[in-house]
């Protein structure tokens, strides 16, 4: 038993003391079995933290750990878009499955609960990794939660001929989401209107990547707010980057939020990957992040959360899959104080893929993550914070693995 273990009484029921909460509380957290018994105030200080399983609203399993193979391509993003592609011709089955199951073993490590992952899907035909995810999520089901979610160019989803027929395969998977790329398309209006209908007629959520760049005419995310609330989908439209909201003038971007509010349109934020594609040249060294209003958003009542995006890829060649250190590096790049974003990374993306929200109530599952802190500066102060893992009760921690070598750090 490790020296720090909770004490076990003879029923079963075991005690953490001096445990301190996301909204400020200490409390002893006494388990019963699987579930949270009680949770009285504690008489002394807080000796650790607690928070729910963390989700990751926004993953590519299907690109990861290819970076040392693609290399990185042209700096920014379209650069590393023809990077992947070169690489696709190594995507096999077996290819794809041990890299996706190499990232998910981490994040299992990590605590992590539940995943949406995007998949490309450039053509007409179905993509392999789409089969492979797919057969890997009914393995890790008990696990991890996998959804996918069909990353279509708008161009081809949006097309009258083909986009119908993309959308019924999708609608034939469980736990599967209608996705597209937006960035200043031609015609934009009348092919988002058409993913829209896909999405109604087939009970499909839609999650897109929009506006993916720092051109402030880049406006795909008004489209997908007015086409929200015309088709009565709040909660189930989920958008993400929206980095070119980051250029518009404050006034723009503050009514472009509160309409995105009322609508009911989420924001996932993707701080890794948008600093580093965005504003980026070589031999210059970046002026801009990229990062959509965080603070604004949620201001504005926007639901808003923070995901991985890319690891170990063309499109951000580091990075891990430990919400935790996304919400560190969150915390520098978008000046969060970590303590009150705690959500985002936890019991808002739970609700947006349809998972229990997680949170830490009587009653409720003893899932969650203890981290040896008394408080969010110290926790997150080192990447890759050590945490032991508790699912149904049992604790489940084990070393978090190098990403590099799949060993445990010495």
């Amino acid at each position: 038993m490790r020296p720090d273990a909770p004490p076990v009484a003879p029923d079963g029921r075991q005690t953490l003391a001096g445990v301190a909460l996301a909204d400020g509380r200490v409390v002893d957290l006494q388990l019963d079995g699987s579930r949270i018994a009680a949770m009285p105030a504690a008489a002394g200080p807080a000796r650790r933290l607690a928070l729910p399983l963390p989700v990751d609203p926004h993953l590519h399993l299907d690109k990861t750990h290819t970076a040392g193979r693609a290399g990185r391509g042209a700096p920014g993003l379209f650069g590393a878009i023809e990077a992947t592609r070169a690489d696709k011709v190594h995507w096999t089955a077996a290819d794809i499955r041990a890299r996706a199951g190499r990232a998910l073993a981490e994040a299992e490590t990590a605590g992590m609960r539940g995943v949406r992952t995007h998949v490309d899907w450039e053509d007409a035909g179905e993509p392999r990794a789409w089969g492979v995810l797919g057969a890997m999520a009914r393995e890790w089901r008990g696990r991890i939660t996998i959804q996918r979610a069909a990353l279509c160019p708008l161009d081809l989803i949006g097309d009258p001929a083909l986009g119908p027929d993309i959308a019924v395969r999708v609608a034939e998977c469980e736990d599967a989401v209608l996705g597209a790329f937006v960035y200043r398309n031609d015609a934009l209006h009348d092919k988002l209107a058409r993913v829209f209908a896909l999405a109604e007629r087939h009970a499909l959520p839609l999650d897109f990547h929009v506006d993916e760049g720092l051109d402030p005419e880049a406006r795909g995310i008004e489209t997908i707010i007015e086409l929200t609330a015309r088709h009565g989908m709040a909660g189930r439209v989920l958008c993400g980057h929206a980095c070119s909201l980051s250029v518009r003038p404050a006034p723009e971007a503050a009514a472009v939020l509160a309409r995105a509010a009322e609508a009911g349109v989420g924001l996932c934020a993707l701080p890794t990957t948008n600093t580093w594609l965005q504003d980026a040249a070589p031999g210059r060294t970046p002026r801009l992040r990229g990062i959509a209003p965080l603070h604004e958003a949620r201001a504005a009542g926007v639901e808003v959360m923070l995901g991985a995006d890319n690891v170990a890829d063309p499109f951000y060649p580091y990075g891990a899959y430990d919400p935790l250190d996304v919400l560190r590096q969150a915390a520098w790049a978008a000046h969060l104080e970590p303590g009150a974003w705690i959500d985002a990374v936890t019991t808002t993306p739970a609700r947006w893929l349809g998972l229990d929200a997680g949170t830490l109530e009587p009653g409720a599952p003893a899932d969650f993550l203890l981290l040896p802190a008394p408080g969010w500066d110290e926790a997150l102060r080192h990447p890759c914070i050590s945490r032991r893992v508790f699912r149904a009760g049992h604790e489940t921690s084990a070393p978090l693995t190098n990403a590099l070598t799949d060993e445990a750090p010495l």
